[in-house]
C-alpha cells in the first residue's frame, strides 16, 4: 500500500477546515486532483477479520491505507493527517447502533482502534468531468445518492453484508464512456457494477436512496452503479461490531495523493 505523496495546499486546507470544525458538508469535488477515502475504524480485535473483507471484495472495498493500532496519523496518504479530526462528519456505532454523528471522534478514541482508509468515487469523478460526462449530484450541488443492494458481499471471518451501490444517471453512449473512464481506476471502485433496471439489485425506489440525495434522471438517461465504500457501514449494521467508527456518507478524507496516479493504463 505504498502511494506517492506531495505535500498539497488545497488539500490539507480541506482537512485542516475540518480539523477546525469549519467544514461540515459533503467533500465532492473540493481539492480537485486529490484521492478521497472512505473510512472504517474498528478495535484491533476485529482488524484481521476486516482487512480479509475488504481482500475480498476490492470493488467496494480497495484499501488504499490501514494505521498502526492506536495510531490517527496516516502518513502514506498525507501531510500531518489526524484521522480522529479530518474528515467534516462521523458516525460512531455501538453493536451496530448508530449513537453519534459528530465532527471529529478524539471522545471516542481508544489506543486499540485501527483505521482502514478505502478508495472513494469521488476520484473518478475528475476523470468523468475531464472526458464530458456529466455528474448530476456535482451539478446539483447534493451529496451522491447511494443504495443498499440484495447482491451479497464475500464473508470473511465476521464480516457479511449486502453491497453498497452509488448512482450516477447518463445517457446510453454515456454510459458506455463512463464504463471505460472509470475501469482504469480499480483502486477507487472502477467500472460500474450494474446499469439499467434498479428493481435487478434490489432498489424498489431510485428516489429514496439509504444514503446521500436523490438527484434527477432526465429523460433518455439511465442510472448507472457503481460498487461503494460505504458498504462496511452496511455491514456494521449487520455484523453489530461492539464498536465502529466511520464516516457520514460522503464526508470523506481528503488526501495528497493525486488521482492521476490511481490510473492503471
Amino acid at each position: 500500500m505504498n502511494h506517492d505523496t506531495q505535500i498539497n495546499d488545497a488539500a490539507y486546507q480541506v482537512r485542516l477546515g475540518a480539523r477546525a470544525g469549519e467544514l461540515t458538508g459533503p467533500t465532492a469535488n473540493l481539492a480537485p486532483g486529490r484521492v478521497q477515502a472512505n473510512l472504517a475504524i474498528l478495535p484491533r480485535a476485529l482488524a484481521d477479520d476486516f482487512l480479509l473483507f475488504c481482500q475480498r471484495n476490492p470493488k467496494p472495498c480497495p484499501l488504499l491505507a490501514m494505521s498502526e493500532p492506536g495510531s490517527p496519523a496516516l502518513p502514506e496518504l498525507g501531510h500531518d493527517i489526524d484521522i480522529r479530526t479530518d474528515i467534516p462528519r462521523y458516525r460512531v456505532w455501538k453493536d451496530g447502533q448508530l449513537i453519534a454523528e459528530p465532527t471529529d471522534v478524539r471522545d471516542f478514541w481508544r489506543d486499540d482502534l485501527v483505521s482502514f482508509l478505502i478508495g472513494c468515487s469521488f476520484s473518478f469523478e475528475e476523470a468523468m468531468q475531464e472526458n464530458d460526462l456529466p455528474v448530476r449530484h456535482i451539478e446539483q450541488r447534493r451529496n451522491v445518492p447511494m443504495y443498499r443492494t440484495n447482491v451479497p458481499t464475500q464473508a470473511a471471518g465476521v464480516f457479511k453484508g449486502p453491497l453498497v451501490v452509488s448512482m450516477r444517471p447518463l445517457k446510453a453512449a454515456d454510459a458506455i464512456r463512463a464504463i471505460q473512464v472509470t475501469s482504469r481506476f480499480p483502486s477507487v471502485h472502477g467500472a460500474p457494477v450494474h446499469f439499467g433496471e434498479p428493481a435487478e439489485i434490489g432498489i424498489s425506489d431510485i428516489q429514496r436512496p439509504d444514503y446521500g440525495d436523490a438527484v434527477d434522471i432526465l429523460p433518455g438517461e439511465v442510472p448507472v452503479f457503481w460498487a461503494c465504500g460505504v458498504t462496511p457501514q452496511s455491514v456494521v449494521a449487520a455484523v453489530k461490531p461492539e464498536f465502529c467508527i466511520t464516516h457520514a456518507p460522503g464526508h470523506m478524507l481528503v488526501t495528497d495523493l493525486l488521482n492521476s496516479r490511481m490510473a492503471v493504463f
